[in-house]
């Protein structure tokens, strides 16, 4: 008698705890304020966490870059740079040669409104990146490069709109490139966007679609192009200081797949970055922080396909 009643009661709770539950998602939908939902980040960088958790700047050989500050605005940077560079060659094997190069930049940067960046290097190429903002929502940034040889110099320029909850960019660069993207969130956790593009000195065209899944401990992106590419990103933020994060890269045109597994750990003194894909392909990245400006690098890929190994140290001085 006493278990028939305990299972009455039982049954009779059940109801109300699912009540309760579609009650309270019920409330937490409607506590949406669809006319107030977050700005999302911008359409070329959906997948920047992925990007600095697997794609760390790998180097091989020796890498020294210094930064003197002369007052709050104004710095001057010094790089030095002694390895080796892959040339081109027919069969599969790889050839290396020796390389050396020196740049000197000249950084201005106005946290109100302004940033201009120059770099010049000892083979004569030299790069500049502007970025100036009108309004608080409306910027303009200039990014060029100009080389020796003959039709491998670039200028393109980035006029951004970033409204309450969409954010927009119209592009211009030489070799008739015009191009325009757009990401709206339609949610206060997901973003969809897509961009289009004419590339008129090749008469090509394309179009592209993305997404963005984003709360307090996952991130996950997708992205497809007319090109032929589909790109699939997810990170995982385990804590504060430890993030696991993969890639899924399709390429119709071609037909290859790769898959990219990796890590970024952050502890108290240095911050420790690997990846593994499926080509064979291995990388860690380390930077040690010695002192209060002083970073101490270290760099390591190992392809087991193509036997090819890259090792490189350095060292980097200023903030």
């Amino acid at each position: 008698m006493g278990g028939a009643v305990s299972y009455a009661a039982a049954a009779a709770v059940k109801p109300s705890q699912t009540e309760g539950k579609e009650e309270k998602h019920s409330k937490d939908v409607d506590s949406v304020d669809w006319l107030n939902l977050p700005c999302p980040v911008k359409y070329e960088e959906i997948q920047r966490e992925n990007i600095m958790s697997l794609k760390p700047e790998l180097f091989e050989g020796l890498r020294f870059d210094f930064t003197k500050p002369l007052n709050q605005r104004f710095s001057l940077s010094h790089s030095l740079f002694m390895g080796s560079v892959e040339v081109p060659s027919q069969g599969a094997q790889i050839i290396k040669v020796p390389a050396a190069h020196y740049e000197f930049g000249a950084n201005l940067i106005d946290q109100r409104m302004t940033m201009l960046i120059g770099r010049i290097l000892t083979d004569g190429r030299m790069s500049a990146r502007v970025k100036y903002d009108v309004t608080d929502r409306f910027s303009i940034k200039v990014n060029a490069q100009i080389t020796n040889e003959p039709h491998f110099s670039q200028g393109m320029f980035h006029f951004d709109y970033r409204g309450g909850d969409y954010q927009a960019q119209l592009q211009l660069g030489n070799n008739a490139f015009y191009g325009f993207n757009y990401i709206q969130s339609v949610t206060p956790t997901l973003a969809l966007g897509g961009e289009v593009f004419w590339l008129g000195q090749q008469r090509k065209s394309g179009i592209g679609f993305a997404g963005r899944y984003n709360t307090d401990k996952a991130i996950a992106t997708a992205q497809i192009a007319s090109t032929g590419i589909l790109s699939l990103t997810y990170v995982q933020r385990v804590s504060d200081k430890v993030s696991l994060a993969s890639d899924f890269l399709y390429n119709w045109n071609t037909k290859e797949t790769t898959t990219t597994v990796g890590y970024d750990y952050l502890l108290r003194q240095c911050r420790l970055r690997g990846r593994l894909d499926t080509n064979g392909c291995v990388a860690a990245f380390l930077e040690e922080r010695l002192n209060l400006g002083v970073n101490f690098l270290l760099s390591a890929e190992i392809d087991h396909w193509k036997k090819d190994y890259k090792f490189g140290f350095g060292m980097t001085v200023g903030e």
